[in-house]
């Protein structure tokens, strides 16, 4: 069993997947192939995932690679973890558009920044793929790197027979939140959910096999409650489900919350939060290194991600059931076929199984919809290089559109284009334009 993981330097999130996948009897001696470009920090996550290997008291085969197709060749998983460009294009996806009075709130999923990050990562996940398509023809491609939906839809456009789950911790981390609102212990709840990642309702919640949606409505009521999470409370008070995501993501979702300055402190919006999340990151890889270097501890402790919970079902053929973004073959009847859609997902011996989820409320898909036709312009522009597409994707946004005027977001469009350069899908880099 090799398992490789891409964009090793996340030291944090390896520590976090290695601890899932080596606490199984079954995984315990695979070979764990971790693959960065950076030397310092695929060096970081080796010493990781060897240190964890310790606290575990397991013997993987523990691999180094800055060459890519050494650390594909044979893999039967590859997770796949990059951060392309590092921090430095995600400052200017939000400084650019900032310029032209865009508020964005973390800009890694949808919107300017969701388009842009999506565009500056889909030649990688090309290049990733026609690797694996040579070295690891049937290994699974489990992606974490956002824009999720984005990158997924473009693998299996681009790649048809790549096998590829889109995995998120939404759905899981939304579930601690409402088990904490509702004051109540998560395996009392009960739930069914689809939709779109980070816009995946709950469609069914319950504790102890009773609607739990009242007692959520009375919860909302609390101000210490109701301040945690605005956003969410105030799109479930109308929309009547309650979404995945935080209320800081949710916020630029929609062209409710950050459109002005009074939206923005009645619903507690944190716009410039991300700012100092990159700084933070930077400071948080340092001070890894060093307490691995001094050999000082960290909290073991298993995570919610469910990328150990695949690979041991496909492994031991024992069913297990995730929620994974995967294309929509009629799996949601109101969302447009071959759309990337989070809904629930078998896995066992054979791969995975998405399930049918059926027809979404009325409005629940109309909120989701104009987000797919963004997705969709946004992986036609990168696998055409058409300019044009690129510009409708942006004037499309649910957000830029509820500030800017058309010729705003044309500028600005073009000049994340030219900050980004020879990162973007050739074509783009130009103002080629093809007929759509």
């Amino acid at each position: 069993m090799k398992i490789a993981m891409i964009g090793a330097g996340s030291v944090v999130f390896v520590k976090n997947l290695l601890t899932d996948i080596l606490s199984s009897p079954e995984l315990g001696s695979a070979t764990i192939a971790l693959h960065d470009i950076d030397p310092e920090r695929l060096d970081t996550g080796v010493i990781m995932a060897r240190w964890t290997a310790t606290q575990l008291r397991v013997k993987p085969r523990i691999e180094a690679h800055q060459d890519l197709r050494e650390c594909l060749r044979g893999a039967d998983f590859v997770i796949n973890m990059v951060l392309i460009g590092g921090i430095r294009p995600i400052a200017a996806e939000f400084e650019i558009p900032a310029k032209f009075g865009l508020r964005q709130t973390v800009a890694d999923t949808v919107g300017i920044g969701g388009i842009f990050r999506g565009l500056r990562t889909i030649p990688f996940m090309l290049q990733l793929c026609q690797e694996m398509a040579e070295l690891c023809p049937r290994a699974l491609l489990l992606n974490y790197t956002n824009p999720m939906s984005i990158l997924t839809w473009a693998v299996y456009k681009a790649f048809p027979n790549q096998q590829i789950v889109g995995l998120c911790h939404n759905v899981q981390n939304t579930v601690e939140d409402l088990s904490r609102y509702l004051k109540v212990s998560q395996d009392r709840l009960s739930y069914d959910c689809a939709g779109i990642n980070h816009m995946t309702w709950f469609l069914r919640l319950e504790i102890d096999g009773q609607d739990a949606y009242p007692a959520l409505r009375t919860a909302m009521e609390d101000p210490q409650i109701y301040d945690q999470d605005r956003v969410r409370f105030e799109l479930f008070r109308q929309f009547g489900r309650f979404v995945s995501e935080s209320s800081r993501h949710n916020a630029e979702y929609a062209p409710y919350f950050i459109k002005n300055e009074d939206e923005v402190k009645k619903y507690l919006v944190p716009v410039d939060d991300l700012k100092h999340k990159i700084v933070r990151r930077l400071g948080e890889f340092q001070e890894t290194r060093r307490r691995l270097l001094a050999n000082e501890g960290f909290e073991i402790k298993k995570s919610n991600e469910f990328g150990a919970s695949i690979i041991r079902a496909k492994l031991t053929n024992q069913p297990t059931l995730i929620y994974g973004n995967v294309r929509n073959t009629g799996l949601i009847e109101n969302l447009p076929d071959d759309c990337c859609v989070e809904v629930p997902v078998v896995i066992d011996g054979n791969g995975l199984r998405p399930c049918y989820a059926g027809t979404l409320p009325l409005e629940l898909a109309a909120h989701c919809t104009p987000h797919v036709f963004v997705q969709g312009l946004t992986v036609d522009a990168a696998l055409t290089g058409d300019r044009d597409l690129l510009y409708r994707a942006a004037l499309l946004d649910r957000n830029a559109s509820a500030m800017l005027s058309i010729d705003q977001i044309r500028q600005m469009v073009d000049e994340l284009v030219a900050y980004h350069g020879e990162s973007l899908p050739e074509g783009l880099r130009s103002s080629n334009r093809r007929a759509a």
